[in-house]
């Protein structure tokens, strides 16, 4: 037997004899073949026997299946990715090159991509327990009921006040484990924080909210009490420093409103002429403006002097009436989604006007001439910027 443990060794020839194969028979493997694939066969398993505890290590490190969590605070995963993150000195982030630029005009620099994310379960407040019921008494009765249906508003108190209270927690979840990894990472705000919902995989009644941007810090010595998170870019959040602005939070301002298809509305929509459905104009009126109205509220609450608007939303379909019983009448939902940032003043005096870049060319006499020639010909001409104009142009003499 051939020793294979050790350096691969010739073995002595010896008087072989001599057979005869037929077509698709096997070939003879030689034993130098032999003890090469045996020692290749060895090493492969020995290297695997030393990566698997790499990866089952790896596994217990990330997978979190042995770190207990509460629910509060950051995920034991996400603590142990800042942590790293903290120790490498190195930062990541989704920032353009002019992004980056401009973050650090206005005294401020990246320290690392920083994301939060919650799944929730709504199917409590789903359309099987009455979030869409339109509170039409008149519902069920011929013809979709006469007299004017009212609006189920969220705001106003309506059964859809539960489902827009889910989507509020869940949003805030996620917002708050965005803002717990930027001061794990030492960070002072957020900015090109994204939000975005999505259903969960395999799971009709779940949605997972979703929130990623790029910590930021101040160089200076003055730090906020609290990380501020905004959906502004790098340049949008260069301007607004440089005015004297400063991001508070990224706010969400959520409507639901329900109406049912009454008499009136259904005679407009049937009708030969061109007109307005005056419930349906009314319903996304309604709720536009209390998904504005929430955000306003929030942003008071907060002592943001306003908000800056990012995006908006509109979703409008048809359900069943659930107080028609089967009579085959319907109500139109609406869903208005605004998202917005809160703003504050840190500068109440006015800014000193900046360098200009570019010098403009010519005699400034010139274009005070120009100037005071198009007001004389407007018939809607100021008479004081003709004054002023005038005024500055002999002020100027021989030295424009």
């Amino acid at each position: 037997m051939t020793d294979c443990s050790g350096p691969v060794r010739r073995r002595p020839s010896l008087p072989r004899r001599t057979q005869v194969r037929g077509p698709g028979a096997p070939t003879a493997i030689s034993s130098d073949v032999w003890c090469l694939r045996r020692i290749y066969t060895v090493r492969t398993f020995r290297e695997a026997q030393l990566r698997v505890p790499r990866v089952l290590s790896a596994e217990r490190k990330w997978g979190g299946m042995t770190v207990p969590w509460s629910g509060g605070g950051l995920p034991p995963v996400a603590a142990e990715r800042m942590a790293e993150v903290r120790q490498s000195g190195t930062w990541t982030s989704a920032l353009s090159t002019g992004e980056f630029a401009s973050v650090r005009s206005v005294g401020f620099e990246p320290v690392g991509q920083v994301m939060g994310s919650a799944v929730f379960q709504i199917a409590r407040s789903g359309r099987y327990w009455g979030y869409h019921d339109c509170l039409f008494p008149g519902a069920g009765y011929s013809f979709g009921g006469y007299g004017d249906a009212p609006i189920a508003l969220s705001g106003r108190g309506a059964p859809s006040q539960a489902l827009v209270s889910v989507f509020d927690q869940a949003r805030h979840t996620a917002l708050g484990r965005m803002t717990q990894e930027c001061a794990a990472l030492g960070g002072d705000g957020v900015v090109a924080a994204e939000l975005t919902m999505q259903p969960f995989p395999n799971a009709p009644n779940c949605l997972e909210f979703k929130v990623i941007g790029t910590a930021v810090r101040a160089q200076g010595d003055v730090r906020p009490k609290h990380p501020f998170t905004c959906h502004l870019d790098g340049q949008g959040f260069a301007k607004l420093v440089s005015a004297g602005w400063v991001p508070a939070e990224l706010l969400v301002g959520m409507s639901i409103g329900v109406r049912h298809n009454d008499y009136r509305t259904q005679s407009q929509l049937y009708s030969w002429q061109n007109n307005e459905v005056t419930g349906w104009s009314d319903l996304i009126h309604a709720i536009r403006a209390d998904a504005r109205e929430q955000l306003r509220r929030q942003a008071s609450r907060l002592g943001g002097d306003g908000v800056i608007m990012a995006s908006g939303d509109l979703r409008v379909w048809e359900e069943s009436c659930i107080r028609s019983a089967n009579s085959e009448q319907h109500d139109h939902v609406a869903e208005a989604t605004m998202i917005g940032t809160s703003i504050a003043r840190f500068r109440t005096r006015a800014e000193p006007p900046r360098t200009l870049s570019v010098m403009p060319l010519g005699k400034r006499s010139d274009r005070l001439r120009q100037r005071l020639a198009a007001v004389a010909s407007s018939p809607y001409g100021d008479r004081d910027e003709y004054r002023r104009l005038l005024t500055e142009l002999q002020d100027l003499g021989d030295q424009g």
